[in-house]
């Protein structure tokens, strides 16, 4: 199994904490998705705020239907989450 070096909340710092302290506030927990970007806290904020738009802004897509799309998509890369 692969190793990537991951910033834990109680050692990161800057902009990495802000955004590993929004993501426990948002989901009660860091998501392993959220937790592998953090050694570059401009990506984890630009990639969470790409989903939060991808996901929750304005849009002819429902928000049930852009769920049900995010399950097909992870079901088509055989996604265990």
């Amino acid at each position: 199994m692969p190793y990537i070096k991951q910033i834990t909340v109680d050692k990161a710092t800057g902009l990495v904490k802000k955004e590993l302290e929004k993501a426990i506030k948002r989901a009660g927990r860091v998501w392993n998705i959220v937790q592998i970007m953090s050694l570059n806290g401009r990506v984890m904020k630009e990639s969470m705020e790409m989903y939060g738009a991808t996901m929750f802004a304005e849009s002819p897509v429902s928000r049930q239907q852009r769920e049900m799309l995010a399950v097909v998509v992870s079901k088509a890369n055989h996604c265990v989450y």
